[in-house]
């Protein structure tokens, strides 16, 4: 059990509440994982800063989630994991590849597996991809400014899968369906 609190917006630091308020219009309410993150008005601003560089950035929102869940998956992050399974089935991505993913497996969708090899790798290798990591993620149609890109992804969702791993909020009961343990 967790002694970390999750702050709502009345409870909050006051220089984290502005993140708080603009995550409860984008969600339509605040993830417990915010309200973590909240304790730490550096972090949440930082992985606020982040977050939106990402979903401004080239790739679709399928695809940043299929990094996330691949990232959630990657670092056993369980509260990531059902959070990005939801937000993954919504973007349209088939069940099954989202099966895959949960399951550690590339997905079926070849760019997407591409994507998740590349940050799977860059996890597992701590950024030291060779040439064939890169090369896989090319051909697959992918630049090499995107190579980088997922960087950014994979930096944002660390910041969430290690809150979530260290301050273990509970799970919201709109996301108990996707409910994930490490095998």
């Amino acid at each position: 059990m967790s002694t970390f609190q999750i702050h709502t917006i009345e409870s909050a630091p006051e220089s984290s509440k502005p993140v708080l308020r603009l995550l409860q219009q984008n969600f339509g309410f605040i993830p417990n994982i915010a309200g973590a993150m909240a304790g730490s008005p550096v972090l949440i601003d930082a992985f606020l800063g982040l977050f939106q560089k990402v979903h401004a950035g080239t790739f679709n929102e399928a695809q940043i989630q299929t990094l996330l869940l691949t990232n959630a998956v990657t670092n056993a992050c369980s509260w990531a994991v059902a959070f990005h399974t939801a937000l993954a089935l919504n973007e349209g991505l088939a069940p099954a590849d989202v099966d895959a993913l949960r399951a550690g497996r590339a997905p079926a969708d070849r760019r997407h597996a591409a994507l998740s090899m590349l940050t799977k790798t860059s996890i597992e290798k701590r950024g030291h991809l060779d040439e064939r990591d890169v090369s896989a993620f090319l051909e697959a149609g992918f630049r090499h400014d995107q190579v980088l890109e997922v960087l950014a992804v994979a930096a944002a969702s660390t910041i969430t899968n290690y809150v979530g791993n260290i301050a273990q909020p509970p799970l919201e009961k709109q996301f108990h369906e996707h409910v994930w343990k490490r095998a």
